[in-house]
Order: C-alpha cells, then sequence, then structure tokens
C-alpha cells in the first residue's frame, strides 16, 4: 500500500558508535556512520551565556557560588539522546573568582557536545570541566547545556552530579553541588531481515520482516530503506512513501515476540544495487542496535 505520510516530523536514523539513535528532522535521510545525534553544538554557542566577566578582582567580600543540574527527557531510553542543563549563580556579596564547573554524566552516557567554548573534557570520558577565565559577578547566572547519547550498555537509575569550585571561600558550600537522577527504561529489541524473491527483468521483488524480541509493545516501529537508486513500486504489508533518496514505511504496532512481513517492488537502474534496511522506534530506545540494520544486494 501506497500512500500517507511517513517521514514528516518522524526523523534520521543515525549510528554513533554502534547506537541506532534518532535525529529529528523534517524528512528522514539514510543511515549515516560516525555523526553525532541532534544538531551539533559548536565551541561559543551558548543558551543562557557563558559565565560573565568580573571586574577584575575586586573584591567585595566572600562569593556564594550555587549549582542547579537538571535532565531532558525525565525518563532515558537506551540509544537516544538525554540531555543536561547546568545553571551556576553567584549570590554575592562578592564576585567570584575563577570558578570551575565540573559535570560527570552516569556511565554508559556519552558526552557529544556542550554549548560553552570553556569548557572540555574531563579526567573521565563522561565529564565535562568549565573552567572560567573569567571572576563571575556576584549576582550574575550563566550556564551550560551538554548533550549525552545513552548507550546499550547503560544501566539506570542514571545519575549525574554537578560541582563548582572558586578560588575564594564560599560560606555556603551546601549548594556548590547537585545531582539529578533519571529513570531509565528498557526499551525493546526491534530487527530486521531483508531477502531477495524474484527478479523479472529490471523489476526485483523484496521480503523483509520486522520482529519484536521484547519486552516492549512498540506502536511506532519506522522502517527505512536504502535502495541504492532503484525505484520504489508498490509495498504490501505496511504503508510506504518514497523519499528522496530513500523509501520510509510505517509499520502496524509490534508486540513482544510478534513479526511484521512486508512485500516490496523496486524497479533497478543497474544491475546488483545493494539495499539497506533499518528499523527503529521514535520513542523506545532499543537495547540491542545491532540487528537494526539489514543489507541486501538486489540482483
Amino acid at each position: 500500500m501506497v500512500g500517507g505520510s511517513v517521514g514528516k516530523g518522524h526523523g534520521v536514523v543515525r549510528v554513533v558508535a554502534g547506537v541506532v539513535s534518532l535525529v529529528l528532522a523534517a524528512v528522514p535521510g539514510p543511515v549515516l556512520a560516525g555523526q553525532a545525534l541532534g544538531v551539533p553544538l559548536s565551541a561559543g554557542q551558548t543558551l543562557a551565556g557563558p559565565l560573565p566577566a568580573g571586574r577584575g578582582g575586586e573584591d567585595r567580600g566572600a562569593a556564594d557560588l550555587s549549582v542547579r543540574l537538571s535532565a531532558s527527557p525525565p525518563v532515558a531510553q537506551p540509544g537516544q539522546p538525554l540531555i543536561y542543563r547546568a545553571q551556576v549563580r553567584n549570590a554575592g556579596p562578592g564576585d567570584a573568582v575563577l570558578p570551575t564547573l565540573t559535570v560527570r554524566l552516569p556511565d554508559g552516557v556519552r558526552v557529544l557536545g556542550v554549548d560553552v567554548a570553556e569548557c572540555g573534557p574531563g579526567e573521565a570520558a563522561n565529564e565535562v570541566v568549565c573552567a572560567s577565565t573569567k571572576d563571575v559577578l556576584a549576582g550574575e547566572t550563566g550556564g551550560v547545556t551538554i548533550n549525552g547519547l545513552v548507550g546499550p550498555e547503560a544501566h539506570g537509575p542514571l545519575r549525574a552530579t554537578a560541582t563548582l569550585s572558586s578560588e575564594v571561600v564560599d560560606g555556603n558550600e551546601a549548594d556548590n553541588s547537585a545531582q539529578v537522577s533519571t529513570r531509565l527504561d528498557e526499551g525493546t529489541d526491534l530487527a530486521v531481515r531483508l531477502s531477495r524473491r524474484a527478479r523479472a527483468g529490471r523489476m526485483v521483488t523484496m521480503a523483509a520482516v520486522v520482529r519484536n524480541r521484547g519486552p516492549k509493545r512498540v506502536r511506532d516501529a519506522l522502517l527505512f530503506f536504502d535502495t541504492g537508486g532503484a525505484r520504489f513500486l508498490r509495498a504490501e504489508g505496511a504503508r510506504c512513501d518514497p523519499l528522496p533518496g530513500s523509501l520510509g514505511c510505517e509499520l502496524r504496532a509490534v508486540g513482544p515476540g510478534e513479526r511484521v512481513s512486508l512485500r516490496l517492488a523496486f524497479v533497478t537502474r543497474k544491475r546488483g544495487p545493494r539495499a539497506e534496511a533499518t528499523v527503529y522506534s521514535a520513542r523506545l530506545g532499543d537495547r540491542h542496535p545491532a540487528n537494526n540494520t539489514a543489507r541486501l544486494r538486489l540482483g
């Protein structure tokens, strides 16, 4: 069946260090290996501004620094993004001298990027250190956003910490550190397999089988094909739409232990183009991303 609006507002599949993830986009594109997830954050680009500059060491008393840490979404999924926001404030009365913010993401969560130029990797692979090169004025605020990716090996709850330090004494050190705990959903395990059924001249028919190995029921399973330039003719078993350079199919709900079978027909422009199919859920993560992709030569 052909028709519908598959792909509009769903997303693009990316493979980051072997983890299949979702990148929000208007129209899906092909799977790209080794690319970061989401809109990459360039150095120096900020959401709430970097830590503001002080007045060259003017001393008006001790500074009371504080930090807050939040995570989004509230429930994480394996193989999908987890974004942290650390918000720093100096309640005064003095300026904070060269403060340093250290954010440690949970084990199993990889740092993909930050939005402040003063931030860099810490000693651990999942640690970010932001060492301000200038003082922070009393009453001023600043912050950093960290894009993380939850690996399939991660175990919840996911606990992240943020710690502030400065070269002046802080009379209230209780609020110099913060922690956030995020629940980790188990997700599910989708898999796809391809097999060529027949060839008649330039027309090739192909079968695709998507299995859900559980534990969650998937109501929004999507299957995207890169057909190597072959032109899509028809599909049975799912609603499929041709997209620029690919084909998107919206599958019915797939319960644990169930499968969905599709038959697709293409016209090839050359002998033996390679087809690649990737299945994923926009809502649920996947603990075993290696079987989310299958390849087959159409010829």
